[in-house]
């Protein structure tokens, strides 16, 4: 994990009550196989779909709640002129890290608060319930209902005042670097994903209950 701007001695020292994840590179995985598949067979060029997806105005539109995930897809659809490609690549839901879960499970049952906070749709619920893992979390926050996104430091205050802890006492972790910025900012403590199993050091580290389960 990459350290976070905040002195590592008051993170030392600090009380972890609750911990926030991310989802997607976190607790869901997705085989790009898949999306080289759809394109070789739809004969688009290598990269397309991720170009049109993830085009800052579209993307910025999907997950803050400006247009639903179906709406996403069709206009991703529409920018590579082949919508079946799209519906076919953004129907893939991925697979849930079994590893990550028996953490969260862990700790929860030692009463650690743990969240899940994305930069997802207006469909995460629908398909968390689908894998059956929603209620394994406290709580599930989609930007798409804040109306904020990662990093903006205020999806960050949203959840912490939701959850009711504060923001000195929140571990968050996201694959990415730059999603960290904003939870820094309002005093949480934040580090980059990049294993199950390094996170589970860290947490224990750091005197978070359940994490040693």
């Amino acid at each position: 994990m990459e350290p976070n701007s905040t002195d590592p001695m008051s993170i030392a020292q600090r009380r972890i009550d609750a911990v926030v994840l991310d989802l997607d590179g976190v607790i869901r995985h997705f085989d790009p196989a898949h999306l080289a598949s759809v394109e070789h067979r739809h004969d688009i060029a290598f990269g397309s779909l991720e170009a049109a997806a993830f085009d800052p105005p579209l993307l910025i539109a999907a997950i803050t709640g400006a247009m639903t995930r179906a709406a996403w897809v069709s206009q991703v659809g529409e920018a590579v002129g082949n919508p079946a490609a799209a519906s076919e690549w953004l129907a893939d839901r991925g697979t849930i890290d079994s590893d990550m879960m028996h953490l969260v499970d862990a700790l929860r049952t030692a009463g650690t608060h743990v969240s899940v906070l994305t930069n997802g749709t207006d469909t995460v619920d629908s398909e968390l319930s689908d894998f059956g893992v929603l209620d394994r979390f406290d709580a599930v926050f989609s930007t798409w209902d804040i109306g904020w996104a990662k990093p903006d430091a205020r999806a960050f205050q949203h959840v912490c005042q939701s959850i009711g802890v504060d923001p000195a006492h929140v571990f968050f972790t996201d694959d990415s670097a730059s999603k960290l910025a904003g939870a820094i900012e309002i005093g949480m403590v934040a580090e980059q994903f990049t294993s199950c199993n390094r996170l589970r050091q860290r947490l224990v580290a750091l005197g978070v209950a359940g994490a040693s389960s």
